[in-house]
């Protein structure tokens, strides 16, 4: 049988307009900083995909930086500023902020003073999205966007971050968005480029291969794809609510990304439901996969009011365009299945 690939916020599969785009960069010879011909070619691309960007989240009149990725884009965003933060945010962002602001138990952070704080716009583990203030100083939104609407030109917010392969771009490519005018001093220094926040000759292939899936995320969301997604996780948590009524859908009536679910089943630990389904052939995850090779209790959960046992129970199902219903009938039969082997031997 196919694998069934169920953990698309942990990485997307590359879009073809994606690799179309990398495959032409490759060819492109020149360094973008370069004035002749062929570095003016390399320019051109980095441009191209800064304005497509741009475009799609709508951003016109905004700084763009390419980096690495989200968390270079969040060190850039926050290192040196006394920022406030909460437990549900990523590790990435946690690691720069006072981990001060509260959330309540469906995992909703409220803030009275946005402007000294970041607050992402939807956990990448349960899915649940924030209702963003004006005013706020940073927002990751590497996982709300080409999921849902946005545009940073009405969000009033300082700075923003995205990654490209959560988008279906290449990995090892991000952004970060800077409201025109604000002073944000770079990391890496050494050189002019990415008008001089992000020294280093540009990653030209990652850029081009952003910039395009950019463009077709945008499509996907005009066309109603994260619709038909967000009906297929409803499928699949009725499946579960009407034969395991005792898990926990973590998230469940209030605001959420429409492709995830969080299942909690205390006294199943999130890990072994990882490498079971990934021996039945089905690819999920315990949360974040960032924290490379390391299970463990859900910071989020914790920070949510989930006890010690709660939080290391959790497992993230993630669907994308491409999951079908036939695939999420039968990741739920097989997880059911696990489910009842498991709570058989706990007797």
């Amino acid at each position: 049988m196919a694998r069934i690939y169920l953990d698309h916020n942990a990485t997307a599969p590359l879009r073809p307009e994606a690799r179309v785009a990398m495959g032409a960069a490759m060819d492109v010879i020149g360094n973008p900083s370069s004035v002749h011909a062929e570095g003016r070619a390399a320019k051109a691309i980095v441009e191209k995909a800064r304005a497509q960007l741009a475009a799609t989240l709508g951003a016109d009149g905004a700084d763009i930086v390419f980096v690495s990725g989200a968390t270079e884009a969040a060190a850039l965003a926050l290192a040196g500023r006394d920022l406030r933060g909460s437990g549900i945010e990523h590790d990435a962002v946690r690691a720069w902020t006072r981990e001060d602001l509260p959330v309540d138990h469906r995992g909703i952070v409220t803030l009275e003073t946005p402007r000294d704080a970041t607050l992402q716009l939807a956990n990448s583990e349960t899915g649940i999205v924030q209702d963003l203030p004006p005013g706020l100083a940073v927002s990751d939104w590497t996982q709300g966007f080409g999921k849902l609407p946005l545009a940073f030109g009405w969000a009033d917010i300082g700075m923003v971050f995205v990654s490209a392969h959560k988008i279906g771009g290449p990995k090892g490519i991000g952004a970060l968005i800077i409201k025109r005018g604000l002073d944000v001093g770079a990391q890496i220094r050494g050189g002019g480029q990415e008008m001089g926040r992000r020294a280093g000759t540009e990653n030209l292939i990652g850029i081009a291969g952003f910039g395009a899936a950019a463009v077709a995320a945008a499509q996907d969301l005009a066309d109603g794809v994260w619709e038909r997604v967000a009906q297929l996780r409803n499928i699949l948590e009725k499946t579960l609510e009407d034969r395991a009524p005792s898990t926990i859908l973590v998230g469940k009536g209030v605001a959420r990304l429409p492709n995830t679910s969080y299942l909690l089943t205390p006294g199943w630990r999130g890990e072994t439901q990882v490498m079971q389904m990934d021996l039945a052939g089905v690819a999920v995850s315990a949360g974040s996969a960032c924290s490379s090779g390391k299970v463990k209790a859900s910071a989020v959960l914790r920070a949510m009011g989930y006890d010690a046992a709660h939080a290391a129970a959790g497992l993230r199902v993630s669907l994308g365009p491409q999951t079908t219903e036939a695939e999420v009938q039968a990741f739920a039969d097989l997880w059911l299945a696990a489910r009842k082997r498991a709570a058989d031997r706990a007797r």
